[in-house]
């Protein structure tokens, strides 16, 4: 099962790039085609759209291993549920990692905005979570995965 989601994120990371290359390529002719006595402008374009794909693949890749260490905790562990929830939250993470750093490459502020959206709402999700919990602890004694399938509401 999680090789399936290594492949699939592997394999939208290369169509990522392949779509970042082309479009580097077409701002560069643009460039080009509209000035062509700055040659030195677009070396230094090409120059920084190589170092900044690389970022990217940088940040990507430790988005997913984040993704991947998140979905590693929720199936390695299904005794403890708060390593479970801190699993969940690792995931949101990278999600939001994802977010902001496409949000960066694109110029777009809408990913910030979104990934600010995420977090709030993970914070939430924390926060209600956690309180469900002490109240289980307190009436039952044990928070135990086993035991939450007899929560009744």
């Amino acid at each position: 099962m999680m090789v399936f989601f290594i492949v699939l994120y592997v394999r939208v990371l290369v169509h990522i790039a392949l779509a970042i290359k082309k479009k580097g390529k077409a701002v560069l002719t643009y460039l080009s085609a509209k000035e062509p006595a700055c040659a030195w402008l677009e070396t230094e374009l090409a120059f920084k759209k190589e170092t900044l794909i690389m970022d990217l693949v940088k940040y990507l890749t430790f988005s997913m291993i984040l993704f991947l260490l998140g979905i590693w905790g929720i199936f390695l562990n299904r005794k403890n549920i708060l390593i479970m929830l801190m699993s969940i939250e690792l995931m949101l993470l990278a999600v939001d990692l994802n977010f902001l750093v496409f949000s960066v490459y694109l110029d777009d502020m809408m990913g910030q905005l979104f990934a600010l959206f995420v977090l709030t709402v993970a914070a939430a999700e924390s926060a209600i979570g956690l309180a469900i919990l002490v109240i289980t602890f307190r009436i039952r004694g044990t928070i135990a995965v086993e035991f939450i399938n007899c929560m009744k509401g």
